[in-house]
């Protein structure tokens, strides 16, 4: 099967309007106070079956009509999900998430186990309703419900946190983490229901699936981690960058994607794992990760999402009540299972309803997950077109969902606690402790806290994850016992502040919130991080020579 000239034209064409469109709609949201995700997918809506297709022909003036096109497109997105999640596998740090090891995988087990049990007695009881039809595997039927119910989207996740500025707080780590072991128990259970009804695509035993998949994570955090700590010192030595090392990190995603993908699990786990095993590297320098990020979230990643519109005709097959149905089962598990078990870990109320709805995202794996299952006619249509619609709604009302929750009555901006007693136009300090106790001194004096135990408290939290957040920002924080209510202070360095990860910072906030914080502590972290997106208002802050001009600036991005 080759491409002629027409299936290039057509290829190129598509994935110029897809790009062109989500990246379009994503900053729209943006500017609305959304996720990106959010109009990424709807531009994919519109350029589907739902929309677009109601116009005889108009499709067919954009995307590949013939099959050998059709299937380049499909590689394009593929690779585009795989870059992705070798992207959020760069973000997260492997000690941070043994830190979090209780309450991820206490959030991750409850958010698994209420989703599981209700999707399987639904089909135990409903089955006709659900589409089940004589004939089928009738207990293959009942498992991959379960699984679709408790299954959530990795992807879908770590882009909404991405947008929202909460990758990299605590709250962040236990999401990603409790999804991390949420996906990969999921699809292995889809791997054995694959095995039941005899279809496995890869011919693979499911017992050797299970011990293979455990094999390659176990190798690649130990041996595959030691490696790849002597590879990247290497590859910065004897190669110009930043070719030569992207080269390096992408060749191995590919690998690590080829390989999960040939023993029966989707190709991503394999990115993801290449992803947190590179990104673990004291040796990968921050500028390296700014580079595959914003290569990666703003070209693959868009044309990803928007591809996932193009799935589905949301006319024909419709039944409400069967997509209702899905719906209401699915976020009551999910989002119940996930916040109840992190209330249990106590975690304060607004951030554990947060991650409930976090979690909650299913996305492309549930759209992977129902394809499959499509494929193998193990349901029909309209379950097909349910999980869908369920996929894009728990997607697309996960962000907007967790930015309310997140939020007090009042906004909460970094503003509101900053004085002039608070802010250091220049720091003495060019060192990460130094200038974190520089800033302690003043909090302390506002406080009454001493200033020994507000650098102590931030130091240990800076020793599970560097807070400086790229662009040349820090934002090192802590929860404080006695402390009545927030406190800011800023520290601004023209020479810059040495962080982990060869990183400098030359604007340095400290943010003290209460032992019991209900969220304030994420959304000042949030409002900091928007504030200071745009590179301008940097600049224009970094050259304030007192708190006025400080406050002009930062009001004006507001």
């Amino acid at each position: 099967m080759n491409l002629t000239a027409h299936d290039i034209t057509a290829l190129l064409l598509s994935l110029g309007v897809l790009l062109l469109s989500a990246r379009a709609l994503g900053e729209l949201a943006r500017r609305l106070g959304q996720p990106a995700i959010l109009g990424e997918i709807i531009a994919g809506i519109l350029l589907g079956p739902t929309v677009l297709g109601r116009i005889p022909g108009a499709a067919d003036l954009i995307f590949p009509t013939q099959p050998a096109g059709q299937v380049a497109l499909q590689g394009f997105t593929n690779i585009a999900v795989v870059l992705f999640l070798l992207v959020a596998g760069l973000e997260v740090h492997l000690s941070t998430i043994l830190r979090q090891g209780r309450t991820a995988l206490t959030v991750s087990f409850t958010g698994m186990i209420l989703p599981f049990a209700i999707g399987l007695a639904a089909a135990w009881l409903m089955p006709a309703f659900l589409g089940f039809h004589h004939g089928q595997n009738q207990l293959a039927f009942i498992l991959f419900m379960a699984t679709a119910m408790a299954i959530s989207a990795l992807p879908v996740i770590a882009k909404t946190l991405m947008d929202l500025d909460l990758y990299r707080t605590d709250m962040g780590m236990v999401v990603m983490a409790a999804a991390i072991v949420q996906d990969v128990v999921g699809w292995i259970v889809f791997a054995i229901i694959l095995g039941m009804i005899g279809q496995a695509g890869t011919g693979t035993p499911v017992g050797v699936t299970i011990v293979m998949t455990l094999g390659f994570a176990v190798a690649m955090c130990t041996v595959g981690r030691w490696a790849v700590n002597r590879a990247v010192p290497w590859v910065h030595a004897h190669t110009s960058w930043p070719g030569g090392i992207l080269g390096f990190v992408l060749a191995l995603a590919f690998f690590g994607a080829a390989f999960t993908e040939r023993i029966g699990i989707h190709a991503i786990f394999g990115a993801f794992i290449v992803g947190v095993v590179v990104g673990d590297s004291p040796h990968l320098q921050e500028r390296t990760r700014r580079v595959i990020e914003q290569f990666v979230s703003f070209v693959f990643a868009p044309i990803f999402f928007a591809s996932i519109g193009l799935k589905v005709d949301f006319v024909a097959n419709f039944d409400w009540k069967l997509s209702a149905f899905v719906i209401a089962i699915a976020c009551a598990g999910k989002i119940l299972g996930c916040g109840l078990g992190a209330l249990s870990c106590g975690l304060p109320k607004r951030e554990s309803w947060a991650i409930g709805f976090a979690m909650n995202a299913r996305g492309a794996m549930e759209i992977i997950l129902g394809l499959l299952a499509l494929e193998y006619k193990l349901i029909d249509e309209r379950l097909f077109v349910a999980l869908v619609v369920m996929a894009l709604v728990t997607s697309l009302m996960s962000g907007p969902v967790m930015q309310r929750l997140l939020r007090r009555p009042k906004s909460k901006r970094i503003v509101d606690f900053l004085s002039s007693k608070t802010f250091i136009p220049r720091l003495r300090a060019n060192e990460r402790s130094a200038a974190i106790a520089e800033l302690a001194q003043v909090l302390s004096a506002t406080t009454g806290l001493p200033a020994a135990s507000i650098t102590e408290a931030v130091i240990a939290r800076e020793a599970m994850m560097s807070t400086c957040i790229g662009d040349s920002l820090a934002i090192p924080h802590a929860r404080m016992p006695g402390l009545p209510g927030p406190a800011v202070a800023v520290g601004m360095s023209a020479e810059g502040v040495r962080f982990d990860d060869d990183a400098t910072a030359t604007i340095v906030v400290m943010v003290l919130t209460p032992e019991e914080d209900d969220g304030v502590q994420l959304e000042l972290l949030a409002d900091f991080a928007r504030v200071f997106r745009h590179e301008d208002t940097r600049r224009i802050a970094l050259k304030a020579t007192g708190y006025l001009e400080f406050i002009g600036a930062i009001r004006t991005a507001h």
